[in-house]
């Protein structure tokens, strides 16, 4: 009878047990869940990120391919007027001359070229902003900003940004309040 007995309390688990082993289990499906949620989050920053940076290197090239528009003083200078911010600015207007269908002078291709890098952004980045300016404090505190510190030796500069998220979901913003631009690229031209 005894060794019944015995056999009997050994063949089964305890409710306590079973709620251990349930409370494990628990935790490790939240600790794989909020991993992926992370890597989740981390892709797709990677995504906007090489998407800022295709945009500021097709701004970069296009302004250097149009040499004789950058040597223009800086009031004059088309490219030296962007400043569109694709949440706040309705889209943008067709240029008078479509580069594509016609052949253009200087001055048309870089009005061109505004409504190309416009039209992008706001397809790739729709809460982005892109801003080509002279800057010679790129990094003011170890942060991109957008002010622009201007100055007619300052180097050419071409900046991405877009509303980026805390993980928290709050917005990612600077001192300011304002968020930062992701991408800055200096333009080896003066």
């Amino acid at each position: 009878m005894r060794a019944r007995q015995q056999l009997w309390s050994a063949a089964g688990f305890t409710l306590v047990e079973v709620l251990v082993a349930v409370f494990v289990l628990a935790v490790g499906i939240v600790g794989g869940v909020s991993m992926q949620l992370a890597a989740m989050r981390a892709r797709h920053q990677s995504a906007l990120l090489a998407q800022a940076s295709l945009l500021a290197a097709d701004a970069a090239e296009r302004l250097r391919a149009n040499p004789s528009q950058l040597q223009l003083p800086d009031g004059v200078n088309p490219y030296l007027t962007l400043d569109y911010d694709a949440l706040d600015q309705p889209p943008p207007a067709p240029p008078a001359v479509s580069c594509h269908a016609a052949p253009c002078d200087p001055s048309q291709l870089a009005w061109f070229d505004l409504y190309d890098i416009k039209s992008a952004l706001r397809a790739r980045l729709p809460g982005g902003r892109v801003v080509i300016c002279r800057d010679a404090g790129l990094w003011q505190g170890g942060v991109l900003s957008w002010p622009c510190s201007g100055g007619a030796g300052a180097p050419l500069v071409v900046k991405v940004g877009w509303r980026g998220k805390r993980a928290d979901g709050t917005p990612q913003t600077d001192r300011a309040g304002q968020y930062a631009p992701g991408v800055a690229l200096t333009i080896g031209l003066r």
